[in-house]
């Protein structure tokens, strides 16, 4: 199996958020762990933890001013799987056409729950509803969407609280500068396929120097743009020389 299949074939568990489900963690808990990962300027261990806390088991946390553009840019951080996150930009930008300003205002921190188009595949278990939360940081709008097993109801209370930390937690990060490839948990192996990507090496040759095959090394590159919310070769090599990567 390859990777991106093997990304959206495997989910995490157990679910620290769920009741019965491994360990709880207190709010205090999760404040003070975000502490921790806001010092690290680490924004997507902290999304993650966030999830956890809330029962669901993905995160990805949009830029929904940017929306309407149909691309990928609108993508802050996530670890969605790409074909998902991809279709997904469209949804949003025939929402975001549709929505007025007086109901962008009155649907901020109102946790609301769409169900995904039929055509995208889900992993076995995981709801085809998923959860948005809108807010503000500064006079960017940004959504924090959830996926969340079939049998967990997430809590209202929660979500909103989850809303409210995320975005302090996202302003807080932002003001500590760039992220870095940590916040996207780019692999030894993604990191050796965009060195050498920079370098103006093809598939085919970064196949040969790494000593795996061409269709694994795509696979890396594709995750590597997921990761990154870029959707060109070019645009990942721009992104790693801007965040020194390379």
């Amino acid at each position: 199996m390859d990777a991106l299949q093997t990304e959206i074939a495997i989910w995490p568990a157990p679910i620290a958020g769920v009741r019965g489900v491994g360990r709880p963690v207190s709010k205090e808990q999760l404040i003070r762990r975000l502490g921790e990962f806001a010092e690290r300027g680490n924004l997507g261990k902290g999304l993650a933890a966030l999830t956890e806390y809330v029962g669901a088991t993905h995160y990805l946390l949009a830029r929904y001013d940017l929306s309407q553009d149909e691309g990928l840019d609108f993508v802050v951080c996530s670890d969605w799987p790409f074909d998902v996150v991809k279709r997904l930009g469209k949804v949003m930008s025939q929402l975001h056409s549709k929505t007025n300003e007086m109901e962008k205002c009155l649907s901020v921190m109102q946790p609301v729950f769409m169900s995904l188009p039929d055509d995208i595949d889900i992993a076995r278990g995981t709801s085809r509803e998923y959860c948005s939360i809108t807010f503000n940081v500064g006079r960017a709008r940004l959504s924090l969407m959830l996926l969340f097993p079939q049998d967990v109801i997430l809590s209202q209370e929660s979500l909103r609280d989850v809303g409210l930390l995320t975005g302090y937690f996202a302003s807080f990060t932002t003001e500590r500068g760039a992220r870095t490839d940590r916040d996207f948990e780019l692999t030894e192996r993604e990191l050796e396929c965009l060195f050498w990507i920079a370098e103006g090496k093809t598939s085919d040759e970064i196949a040969v120097i790494l000593g795996i095959s061409r269709n694994t090394i795509n696979n890396y590159i594709t995750s590597v743009m997921r990761k990154t919310a870029t959707k060109t070769r070019s645009e990942a090599i721009a992104y790693a020389v801007r965040n020194n990567l390379v």
